[in-house]
């Protein structure tokens, strides 16, 4: 295999386990929102087995050879964006592998490595500016989403609508707060009246 398209295994078996057919595809051919959304201590467990040392790894600043490829990039950004989020959930190591994956995600739109990905490919490249407690980089999410549902074909689209929607979601948020409230327990920040009030009802997003 040439060397520009390698990618670790590990790296591969993660990517196949995460996104199952949809790398062939542009997107699963069966639902995987319980993986990726949904809230299951066992899950949890059994993503901490199995990928909790290269999570590790990832926190710690390694893995760097990942990114020298677009699968790659992806496979890390998962590690730091998606799999922090189930393996701490609640915890403020949650969110510890943001600032590294925003910055691999906008390193890859900057070269338009982005847009080679497959659809779902992108989706989750584009998650950590979704995360972001920063309103640019949230309107940066917005616009890629929408630049995305514009490309993608149309067996897509209604999932690619609901991205959309919880991207202008995140994005609200962020604008009338600065912040996710529902991030402030977690990170030992203290709520204000108004915050306290929203999240009564407001969305937490599994954490």
């Amino acid at each position: 295999m040439a060397n520009d398209l390698y990618i670790p295994p590990e790296a591969q078996a993660l990517l196949d386990h995460w996104c199952g057919d949809g790398l062939a595809r542009g997107w699963p051919s069966e639902s995987r929102d319980q993986l990726w959304f949904g809230f299951n201590p066992e899950q949890d467990e059994a993503l901490r087995r199995h990928y909790g040392a290269l999570v590790e790894r990832a926190l710690a600043g390694g893995l760097t050879d990942w990114s020298a490829t677009p699968l790659g990039r992806l496979a890390l950004v998962l590690l730091l964006d998606q799999l922090t989020r189930n393996l701490f959930r609640r915890q403020p190591r949650a969110f510890a592998g943001d600032p590294r994956a925003q910055a691999l995600t906008l390193e890859a739109i900057a070269t338009g490595e982005d847009e080679g990905l497959p659809v779902v490919g992108r989706v989750f490249l584009y998650m950590p500016l979704l995360h972001a407690e920063s309103l640019a980089l949230q309107d940066e999410a917005v616009r890629r989403f929408e630049r995305l549902r514009e490309q993608a074909p149309a067996f897509c689209h209604a999932e690619l609508d609901d991205n959309l929607r919880y991207a202008r979601l995140h994005r609200d948020i962020v604008a009338r707060f600065g912040r996710f409230p529902h991030r402030n327990e977690a990170l030992g920040r203290d709520s204000t009246a108004e915050e306290q009030a929203f999240l009564t009802d407001g969305p937490r997003f599994g954490q």
